[in-house]
Protein backbone atom coordinates (compact mmCIF):
# COMPACT_ATOMS: atom_id res chain seq x y z
CA UNK A 1 0.00 0.00 0.00
CA UNK A 2 2.86 2.38 0.84
CA UNK A 3 4.42 1.64 -2.55
CA UNK A 4 1.18 2.57 -4.36
CA UNK A 5 0.94 5.82 -2.39
CA UNK A 6 4.55 6.66 -3.22
CA UNK A 7 4.00 5.95 -6.92
CA UNK A 8 0.86 8.12 -6.91
CA UNK A 9 2.71 10.96 -5.15
CA UNK A 10 5.54 10.77 -7.66
CA UNK A 11 3.07 10.80 -10.54
CA UNK A 12 1.33 13.91 -9.18
CA UNK A 13 4.68 15.63 -8.60
CA UNK A 14 5.75 14.78 -12.14
CA UNK A 15 2.52 16.20 -13.57
CA UNK A 16 2.93 19.41 -11.60
CA UNK A 17 6.52 19.72 -12.76
CA UNK A 18 5.50 19.13 -16.37
CA UNK A 19 2.64 21.58 -16.09
CA UNK A 20 5.19 24.29 -15.36
CA UNK A 21 7.02 23.58 -18.64
CA UNK A 22 4.87 25.86 -20.79
CA UNK A 23 7.69 26.39 -23.28
CA UNK A 24 8.18 22.67 -23.95
CA UNK A 25 7.47 22.20 -27.69
CA UNK A 26 6.45 18.55 -27.22
CA UNK A 27 3.92 19.49 -24.55
CA UNK A 28 2.68 22.35 -26.72
CA UNK A 29 2.09 19.96 -29.65
CA UNK A 30 0.14 17.61 -27.41
CA UNK A 31 -2.01 20.43 -26.05
CA UNK A 32 -2.78 21.90 -29.50
CA UNK A 33 -4.88 18.84 -30.35
CA UNK A 34 -4.05 18.93 -34.06
CA UNK A 35 -5.11 15.31 -34.57
CA UNK A 36 -1.90 14.45 -36.42
CA UNK A 37 -1.49 11.45 -34.07
CA UNK A 38 2.18 11.95 -33.29
CA UNK A 39 4.41 14.30 -31.35
CA UNK A 40 7.19 15.51 -33.60
CA UNK A 41 10.58 16.46 -32.26
CA UNK A 42 12.22 19.66 -33.38
CA UNK A 43 15.29 18.02 -34.92
CA UNK A 44 17.48 18.74 -31.91
CA UNK A 45 20.73 16.80 -32.08
CA UNK A 46 22.38 15.93 -28.77
CA UNK A 47 25.88 14.44 -28.79
CA UNK A 48 27.35 13.13 -25.54
CA UNK A 49 31.08 13.04 -24.76
CA UNK A 50 32.48 9.60 -23.88
CA UNK A 51 32.68 10.44 -20.18
CA UNK A 52 28.97 11.37 -20.02
CA UNK A 53 27.39 8.41 -21.80
CA UNK A 54 26.26 6.44 -18.78
CA UNK A 55 25.74 2.71 -18.67
CA UNK A 56 25.26 0.44 -21.71
CA UNK A 57 21.67 -0.09 -22.79
CA UNK A 58 20.52 -3.61 -23.55
CA UNK A 59 17.30 -4.41 -25.35
CA UNK A 60 15.67 -7.21 -27.31
CA UNK A 61 12.43 -8.08 -29.03
CA UNK A 62 10.63 -9.76 -31.88
CA UNK A 63 11.06 -8.21 -35.30
CA UNK A 64 8.49 -7.52 -37.99
CA UNK A 65 9.64 -10.76 -39.67
CA UNK A 66 9.11 -12.81 -36.50
CA UNK A 67 12.83 -13.14 -35.74
CA UNK A 68 14.43 -12.35 -32.40
CA UNK A 69 16.67 -9.28 -32.16
CA UNK A 70 19.09 -8.80 -29.27
CA UNK A 71 21.34 -5.75 -28.96
CA UNK A 72 24.01 -8.03 -27.47
CA UNK A 73 24.46 -9.47 -30.98
CA UNK A 74 25.71 -6.03 -32.09
CA UNK A 75 28.26 -5.71 -29.27
CA UNK A 76 31.34 -3.83 -30.40
CA UNK A 77 29.46 -2.04 -33.17
CA UNK A 78 27.99 1.44 -33.38
CA UNK A 79 24.23 0.84 -33.13
CA UNK A 80 21.61 3.06 -34.76
CA UNK A 81 18.19 2.72 -33.10
CA UNK A 82 15.30 4.48 -34.86
CA UNK A 83 11.88 4.80 -33.18
CA UNK A 84 9.06 4.99 -35.74
CA UNK A 85 5.59 3.92 -36.86
CA UNK A 86 3.79 3.83 -40.19
CA UNK A 87 1.31 6.68 -39.65
CA UNK A 88 4.04 9.17 -38.73
CA UNK A 89 4.65 11.58 -41.65
CA UNK A 90 8.23 12.50 -40.60
CA UNK A 91 9.01 8.75 -40.35
CA UNK A 92 8.03 8.37 -43.99
CA UNK A 93 10.28 11.26 -45.00
CA UNK A 94 13.32 10.02 -43.09
CA UNK A 95 13.00 6.30 -43.95
CA UNK A 96 14.89 6.59 -47.27
CA UNK A 97 17.55 8.77 -45.61
CA UNK A 98 18.16 6.14 -42.93
CA UNK A 99 18.24 3.42 -45.58
CA UNK A 100 20.83 5.41 -47.57
CA UNK A 101 23.12 5.60 -44.54
CA UNK A 102 22.52 1.92 -43.75
CA UNK A 103 23.49 0.91 -47.29
CA UNK A 104 26.76 2.84 -47.06
CA UNK A 105 28.11 1.61 -43.71
CA UNK A 106 30.21 -1.48 -43.11
CA UNK A 107 27.90 -3.99 -41.36
CA UNK A 108 30.91 -5.25 -39.41
CA UNK A 109 31.18 -1.83 -37.75
CA UNK A 110 27.63 -0.43 -37.67
CA UNK A 111 24.21 -2.01 -37.11
CA UNK A 112 20.74 -0.54 -37.61
CA UNK A 113 17.47 -1.49 -35.97
CA UNK A 114 14.09 0.16 -36.03
CA UNK A 115 11.70 0.14 -33.10
CA UNK A 116 8.07 0.31 -34.19
CA UNK A 117 6.06 1.81 -31.35
CA UNK A 118 2.49 1.48 -32.67
CA UNK A 119 1.95 -1.01 -35.49
CA UNK A 120 1.33 -4.69 -35.80
CA UNK A 121 3.54 -6.78 -38.10
CA UNK A 122 1.42 -6.43 -41.26
CA UNK A 123 1.31 -2.64 -41.16
CA UNK A 124 4.99 -2.36 -40.29
CA UNK A 125 5.98 -4.79 -43.06
CA UNK A 126 3.95 -2.81 -45.60
CA UNK A 127 5.74 0.39 -44.57
CA UNK A 128 9.13 -1.29 -44.91
CA UNK A 129 8.23 -2.54 -48.39
CA UNK A 130 6.86 0.84 -49.51
CA UNK A 131 9.90 2.78 -48.30
CA UNK A 132 12.62 0.22 -49.07
CA UNK A 133 13.69 -0.35 -45.46
CA UNK A 134 15.92 -3.43 -45.34
CA UNK A 135 17.26 -3.40 -41.76
CA UNK A 136 15.21 -5.13 -39.04
CA UNK A 137 12.62 -3.47 -36.82
CA UNK A 138 11.43 -4.64 -33.43
CA UNK A 139 7.68 -4.51 -32.76
CA UNK A 140 7.41 -2.71 -29.42
CA UNK A 141 3.73 -1.79 -29.46
CA UNK A 142 2.47 -4.42 -27.01
CA UNK A 143 5.14 -4.55 -24.32
CA UNK A 144 7.05 -1.29 -24.74
CA UNK A 145 10.18 -2.95 -23.35
CA UNK A 146 12.59 -1.30 -25.79
CA UNK A 147 11.16 2.14 -25.08
CA UNK A 148 11.47 1.38 -21.37
CA UNK A 149 15.13 0.39 -21.80
CA UNK A 150 15.84 3.90 -23.13
CA UNK A 151 13.53 5.75 -20.71
CA UNK A 152 16.17 6.69 -18.15
CA UNK A 153 19.06 8.40 -19.91
CA UNK A 154 17.55 9.72 -23.14
CA UNK A 155 13.91 8.82 -23.60
CA UNK A 156 12.82 8.87 -27.24
CA UNK A 157 10.15 11.46 -26.23
CA UNK A 158 8.97 11.94 -29.82
CA UNK A 159 8.49 9.89 -32.95
CA UNK A 160 10.66 9.69 -34.89
CA UNK A 161 13.74 9.68 -32.71
CA UNK A 162 17.09 8.19 -33.65
CA UNK A 163 19.49 7.15 -30.90
CA UNK A 164 23.10 6.24 -31.61
CA UNK A 165 24.89 3.85 -29.27
CA UNK A 166 28.68 3.69 -29.16
CA UNK A 167 30.67 0.45 -29.42
CA UNK A 168 30.07 -0.17 -25.72
CA UNK A 169 26.29 0.17 -26.08
CA UNK A 170 26.15 3.59 -24.40
CA UNK A 171 24.04 6.49 -25.69
CA UNK A 172 26.37 8.70 -27.73
CA UNK A 173 23.80 10.81 -29.60
CA UNK A 174 20.08 11.46 -30.01
CA UNK A 175 18.26 13.08 -32.91
CA UNK A 176 14.88 14.15 -31.55
CA UNK A 177 12.59 14.30 -34.56
CA UNK A 178 13.08 13.78 -38.26
CA UNK A 179 16.59 13.17 -39.54
CA UNK A 180 17.01 15.94 -42.11
CA UNK A 181 20.12 14.78 -43.95
CA UNK A 182 22.12 11.56 -44.24
CA UNK A 183 25.33 13.51 -43.62
CA UNK A 184 24.26 14.30 -40.05
CA UNK A 185 24.01 10.65 -39.08
CA UNK A 186 27.06 9.68 -41.15
CA UNK A 187 29.16 12.27 -39.31
CA UNK A 188 28.07 10.97 -35.92
CA UNK A 189 28.92 7.42 -36.99
CA UNK A 190 32.31 8.45 -38.38
CA UNK A 191 33.19 10.25 -35.15
CA UNK A 192 32.33 7.19 -33.08
CA UNK A 193 34.27 4.85 -35.31
CA UNK A 194 37.26 7.21 -35.07
CA UNK A 195 37.16 6.90 -31.27
CA UNK A 196 38.17 3.26 -31.61
CA UNK A 197 40.80 3.83 -34.30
Amino acid sequence: MKKKALVAALAVASMLTLAGCASDPLADQFREGSGKNYIAGDGTISVYPAGERGEPIEFAGETVDGEQYDSADAAGQVQIVNFWYAGCAPCRVEAPILEDVYSEVDPADVSFVGVNVRDQAGTAASFEDDYGVTYPSILDVNEGEVQLAFAGRVPPAAVPTTIVLDQEGRVAARILGQLEEASILSSIIDDLLAEQA
